[in-house]
């Protein structure tokens, strides 16, 4: 008898210091996990002087339900952690056979990148911050925007989009362009680079193209050697990737393509949004500015962006005065 009480006294002693080992272990982990949560998602809100500001959720409930002021829309070396589902819906963007570990390529990028030292960044800033998002649509020509463009405080143009010569048309000033490695062009001396990664090679592109250069090919060639400075280089966060896909596109489409995510970036930066090149032109064609490309709109037909529900998200946002959009011809 005295033998068996021994067994249930060690038995219970066993269970408690498991079950306290278990407790204190959860409270670690839920203090830690509410920690990084606030740390890595609250944001300051910046002060905002214009008589009308995006950040403003009163207005209307459709883009509250949709705008969350927390995600943040850069990659930084502080906010680099990715949720598990984040994680793996991104990867299957664009499938890579054996993608090199996440963390690590995040870890040498930063060492080479500082990440956050951009003026758009800065949420202590005190002003009306106008920015004008410059789409690739043939409406452009002829439209005469360029000057109005150009008195914007930021403006945000992406992928190929040249200036030289279009510039009565499109502006001539430039403070940030989003790209992938796929459609990197040259950019301006003081021009801030976003990249928009869709794949960690994307990454390790950004860390080769700005040292030894050893990447040469994606599923396409891409540039060996950028000339940007390592200061003005900036990545898209594939959470607000992830956000732009589920929040704004309610999982329309394979994912986001560049311009919504323009357009979703900018409402998290600035207090006034301006879009121009964006949509058909008067005739219903989809080309670019540029040049004269029949097969410009046939990513309407692959399923990979949904560009009729995303040009609906757009017209709601102006039809709310969130945004302001200018057709062209």
């Amino acid at each position: 008898m005295p033998a068996l009480r021994k067994m249930k006294l060690l038995t219970f002693l066993l269970l408690l210091v498991f079950l306290t080992s278990f407790f204190l272990n959860y409270t670690s982990t839920v203090m830690t996990t509410n920690w990084l949560f606030r740390k890595i998602l609250k944001l300051p809100q910046r002060p905002c002087t214009c008589s009308r500001c995006i950040g403003d959720l009163e207005v209307s409930s459709w883009f509250a339900q949709r705008f969350n002021q927390t995600m943040q829309p850069v990659l930084t070396a502080h906010n680099s952690l990715l949720e598990e589902d984040t994680y793996s819906w991104w990867r299957k963007l664009q499938r890579e056979k054996i993608p090199r570990n996440l963390n690590d390529t995040i870890r040498e990028l930063f060492s080479l990148v500082p990440g956050d030292t951009d003026p758009m960044l800065d949420n202590e800033a005190v002003g009306c911050r106008r920015c004008a998002v410059v789409g690739n649509s043939g409406n452009l020509k002829a439209s005469q925007y360029g000057a109005q463009i150009d008195e914007h405080d930021f403006v945000l143009r992406m992928n190929k989009a040249p200036t030289l010569g279009f510039e009565a048309d499109v502006g001539s000033k430039t403070t940030h362009h989003l790209v992938y490695p796929e459609s990197f062009k040259e950019l301006g001396e003081n021009v801030s680079m976003i990249l928009v990664p869709f794949k960690i090679t994307d990454l390790l592109w950004v860390i080769s193209a700005t040292t030894n250069g050893t990447i040469s090919r994606t599923y396409v060639p891409v540039p060996t050697k950028i000339k940007v400075k390592k200061e003005k280089i900036l990545i898209y966060h594939p959470g607000f990737i992830k956000y732009v896909f589920d929040n704004w596109l309610q999982g329309h489409g394979r994912y986001p393509s560049t311009g919504i995510l323009s357009v979703i970036f900018s409402l998290h930066v600035c207090d006034e949004v301006d879009l121009y090149g964006f949509g058909a032109d008067s005739k219903g064609n989809w080309h670019h500015y540029w040049e004269n490309n029949p097969s410009a709109g046939a990513f309407r037909k692959t399923g990979v962006h949904d560009g009729d529900f995303e040009s609906n998200v757009t017209a709601a946002l102006a039809s709310i005065h969130k945004i302001r959009i200018f057709k062209g011809r």
